[in-house]
């Protein structure tokens, strides 16, 4: 069972549609190597998820090479859009430990959502007003190139 997958019939799943899968289900083994040229991830980055608990259950070969499956490749652009939203590691780790325990968890990840959310919401208004600063600047010396010389 891969780290997205609940025992219930609904699973968690990322709210955007995923990037079109590069194999189709059933066919979706992906080494480390195909998984870091997918994602952009490095290995490292990979490996240290699945330590810390944020990519439990990765599947493994009859040699013990890691094989990602498609639903391992959303998790990880999920991952990727959470760590966007500045969210710290240990919560996202807490988020994938509360998809693991079940459906019972529904509203503490809801609420964690929430949370993440609002700080979102707080940092675009923070760059807006940077932004709105940013081309008052950008106006006055664009202004003071084309004004008459001063005598």
């Amino acid at each position: 069972m891969t780290v997205m997958e609940s025992t219930s019939a609904r699973t968690d799943t990322c709210a955007s549609a995923p990037k079109a899968h590069p194999r189709p289900e059933g066919q979706d083994r992906y080494t480390i190597s195909e998984v870091v040229a997918f994602s952009g991830l490095t290995a490292h980055t990979l490996r240290w998820y699945e330590r810390i608990g944020l990519m439990p259950h990765v599947d493994r070969s009859h040699t013990g090479q890691r094989r990602f499956s498609n639903r391992d490749l959303d998790w990880l652009a999920f991952v990727g859009k959470l760590r966007l939203t500045g969210m710290p590691v240990a919560d996202m780790v807490r988020y994938a430990e509360m998809v693991r325990e079940g459906d019972h968890t529904f509203t503490e990840r809801q609420e964690l959502l929430e949370a993440t959310r609002r700080d979102v919401q707080a940092r675009i208004a923070e760059l807006q007003g940077t932004l709105a600063v940013l081309d008052f600047k950008i106006d006055f010396y664009g202004g003071a190139r084309t004004a008459p010389e001063r005598v």
